[in-house]
Order: structure tokens, then C-alpha cells, then sequence
């Protein structure tokens, strides 16, 4: 995977690149109007963040007492050690209940697991129901946002697509007519699955409970008419008290389109009588980033994508060219925990402004993590490349005071005299898309040496 390249071809067509950007920013400038209107917006943020730590601290105890409460309520656990146990157990519990069709709500847990393909795979068809994700669904595409999964769409293409899937008017983009379009044709799943799937915003430790947050009803749907409930719910979800949940859901919306509060907050406690609610607790690499001191933060995160709405590299870029289940700065520095590797371009896209942290609502250090990612993969890199030799030349020349001057004096004089096919070459990408600026007549030093003596 590389961030480079795949954003290269994002930025192709610079009229969707230039909505796409100030689309996100929008999104980020009614986060800003929201939270502004909560004087203790700061220490809201700072009491999720201490909540969270005391969390991860204490992940074992909790874990156990949400399992013992759970239990009490009716609710049936299961462990999954990564995404392949994970599978296996959503298959079984369908094969027992004889089902061959399922709806899923929103669940970035199961993004990561890639469910859908394994349950496909296994005869099961599987129907997202968030409106976002069935687009993306259609398109055979993830989503590449974790809160709005086809924020890389206009109207226009949604139009074409459920012209083709759904029958509807060609040319026709009112919004509402393709809404209803939708509904009409997501009902009929609804009445028709046996089984429905959640993913898991929280989970309280203490009543055993958790919950789903939604702007549609659609996961409300889906679970209401089905028989069985499987919620998917990674294992750093949990909260220690139900009364904290006020804190997160202030937070949460906010954070992720501006709005007070996600107009659908459902608790699951037990389940009716004659129907079953399973929990699938999932690590998939969670305890190995909690062991990981400079990166255990990382898993405070409550996905609300605000650092993706914010950060200028991933509205520019688009969440395909991260190569990742969760894009954008939070993704950039989970993935890395999971395969070094793969992801090892993500932790370099970024400016380092800080403006994710600044967002956080959880208060995830995430620039200084990527920082520090940086080095990890920079010392697991043990061949030279085209970058690191540019970097060993440049600490030489930066090191070494009368290099730096003579390097300097060269550079100057070289400027004035080369063409433009070499000083604009592919050399100097910073020149792909703006002109160098105007060359000084002296170095800084040499400025500052004269005017001394004036």
C-alpha cells in the first residue's frame, strides 16, 4: 500500500478532489459551531479521556464484570481472538438459526473482520442498511469514511447507481426521491431477515448493557424484527458506568456531523422473550496496542471521524488512498499496529498540525503517535531508499556549518541560471503544483552580518 500513489489518483479529478475537501471541512465547521456552544466542552473532553484511561488500565476487570452482567440479562457472550475466530462465530449462530439472509447496520468492527465476504462466501446474503453503506454496498466498495462511508459521492452518481440497482427515474437526483427509493427497498430486507447485525458504540460494564447510536433507525429496525441480535463490539468499547454515558453521547455527535445528539440511542439490556441477543467481544490485535505504551491512546477512540474531517492530507487525498478499514489520522496510526508493513506510508501522511488532536474528543495525542510511528518504521527499515539517502545528504550538509553556506551559495546561484525544464522537473515536487518563491539575494546570515555592521 501506498498513501503516495493512491491519493495521486484520487487528486486526478481535481473538481471532485476540491468538493470532496471543502465537503469535509463544512462537516468540521459544524463541529466547531456545536461545540462552542457548550462551556464545558474542554472539560468534557478531558473527563472522556480520563474515563478512557482509567478503561484500558482496568480492560481486564471490566471485561470480566460486563461479561458476568451481560450474562445475568440473557445476553449470550462469545470471544473471538482475531477477525477469523470473529467469522466463524457470526457463521455458526446462523447455521443454527437456518438463516440465509441477514441486515447489518453500521459496524466498522466488521469492516475489519471483512464479514460480508465470509458470509457471502458461505451462502449468506448479506444487506447493509445504513443508506450510506448500501450505496457503497452496490458499488462493491468499503466505505471510505467511517461516519459518512460514501462522502466521496455526488448526488449524480448515487442517482446512476440506484438507476441501475433499484430501478429509479434515470437523471433524477432529488435527494428525497432517492431516500424513499431506498426505504422502499431496505423494508422489504427488514421484514424478510431472521437475523440482524450491529456493531457496538458502548458497552456498560456495570448493567451488562450496550449501546447503538444511529441517525436512521435502522439498526432499530432490523434488530426489532428479527428473532436473533448479533452485536459485534470490539473489547476497548466498554464504559465503566451507565451514568458515563452521558458524557460520551454529549461528545459523540458533536464531534462526528454537529449535531447535539445522534437521533437514534439505543440500549440493549436483555432480550424479548422468545428472541436471543449475541455479543461477539473481538481483540484482533487490541491487547498488542495496549501493551504498546506511546500508541495504547489509540484505542480511546469512539469513531466519530472528526480528525478525518479536520486533517487537510485525508480531505484531499480520500479515504480510498489509505489502504485501510479506518482511514485518515486515527487509521493511520491503528493500522501500522497491525501490519507495519503494509501501512508503513500512512504515518508520513500527515502535516503533523496537530489539528486531530485538537479535535479529539477522547484527547488522543494522534499527531504525536504518527510522529512517533515514524520512527518505529524508519528503524525497521533497514534498506536505503531514494528519501533516506536525501535525508543522510541533508544532515551532512545541515551538520556541517561550512557546508550548509557553500550548499547554500551553489543553490542560489543554480536557481538563477537553470531552465525551468530542470528546476521543475519531477525532482521538485514541490513545484507540480506552485512556483518556487522569488530567490533572496543573500542568505539570512549574511542579511544579518551587514545590518550588524550598519
Amino acid at each position: 500500500m501506498n498513501h503516495p500513489v493512491q491519493a495521486a489518483k484520487f487528486l486526478e479529478d481535481k473538481p471532485n478532489a476540491k468538493w470532496h475537501d471543502e465537503t469535509l471541512w463544512f462537516v468540521r465547521d459544524k463541529r466547531d459551531l456545536s461545540s462552542k456552544s457548550i462551556p464545558e466542552w474542554e472539560k468534557l473532553r478531558e473527563l472522556a479521556s480520563d474515563i478512557k484511561d482509567n478503561v484500558l488500565s482496568n480492560l481486564d476487570t471490566y471485561l470480566v464484570e460486563f461479561e458476568k452482567n451481560a450474562t445475568k440479562n440473557g445476553i449470550k457472550i462469545h470471544w473471538a481472538k482475531d477477525a477469523e475466530e470473529h467469522n466463524q462465530i457470526v457463521l455458526s449462530i446462523l447455521k443454527e438459526k437456518d438463516c440465509k439472509a441477514i441486515v447489518k447496520s453500521k459496524s466498522i468492527l466488521t469492516e475489519e473482520c471483512h464479514l460480508n465476504p465470509y458470509l457471502e462466501e458461505n451462502g449468506v446474503e448479506v444487506v447493509d442498511t445504513d443508506l450510506g453503506e448500501r450505496i457503497v454496498q452496490f458499488l462493491n466498495q468499503p466505505p471510505s469514511h467511517i461516519v459518512l462511508p460514501a462522502i466521496h459521492l455526488k448526488k449524480e452518481h448515487i442517482s446512476e447507481i440506484f438507476h441501475e440497482k433499484l430501478q429509479t427515474e434515470k437523471g433524477n437526483n432529488d435527494p428525497y426521491y432517492l431516500t424513499q427509493a431506498a426505504r422502499k427497498h431496505l423494508r422489504e430486507k427488514f421484514l424478510a431477515a431472521k437475523v440482524a447485525i450491529t456493531g457496538v458504540n458502548f458497552g456498560v460494564a456495570e448493567t451488562g448493557e450496550f449501546v447503538v447510536c444511529t441517525n436512521e433507525g435502522n439498526a432499530d429496525m432490523g434488530v426489532h424484527l428479527a428473532d436473533t441480535h448479533i452485536a459485534c463490539m470490539g473489547i476497548e468499547k466498554l464504559i465503566p458506568k451507565r451514568e458515563h454515558l452521558g458524557v460520551f453521547l454529549r461528545l459523540l455527535a458533536r464531534s462526528a456531523t454537529g449535531q447535539s445528539i445522534t437521533n437514534y440511542n439505543s440500549h440493549f439490556r436483555s432480550p424479548s422473550n422468545g428472541k436471543e441477543i449475541h455479543i461477539v467481544l473481538l481483540d484482533n490485535g487490541r491487547t498488542k496496542q495496549l501493551a504498546r505504551e506511546k500508541f495504547r491512546n489509540s484505542l480511546k477512540c469512539i469513531r466519530c471521524g472528526a480528525c478525518m474531517n479536520t486533517c487537510p492530507i485525508y480531505r484531499r487525498s480520500g479515504g480510498y488512498s489509505y489502504g485501510s478499514v479506518v482511514p485518515g489520522p486515527i487509521g493511520s496510526i491503528l493500522s501500522p499496529g497491525i501490519d507495519l508493513k503494509k501501512h508503513s506510508s500512512l504515518p508520513f501522511a500527515s502535516t503533523l498540525c496537530g489539528s486531530c488532536s485538537d479535535v479529539c474528543p477522547v484527547k488522543i495525542n494522534i499527531h504525536e503517535q504518527l510522529y512517533e510511528w515514524r520512527q518505529e518504521i524508519t528503524k525497521a527499515q533497514s534498506s536505503l531508499n531514494a528519501k533516506s539517502i536525501a535525508m543522510k545528504i541533508a544532515n551532512g550538509i545541515f551538520s556541517t556549518p561550512f557546508a550548509y553556506k557553500i550548499s547554500g551559495k551553489i543553490m542560489r546561484g543554480s536557481l538563477k541560471i537553470l531552465p525551468e525544464s530542470i528546476t521543475y522537473s519531477n525532482l521538485n515536487t514541490w513545484g507540480k503544483e506552485r512556483d518556487l518563491p522569488e530567490l533572496p539575494k543573500q542568505s539570512f546570515k549574511d542579511w544579518y552580518k551587514n545590518k550588524g555592521n550598519e
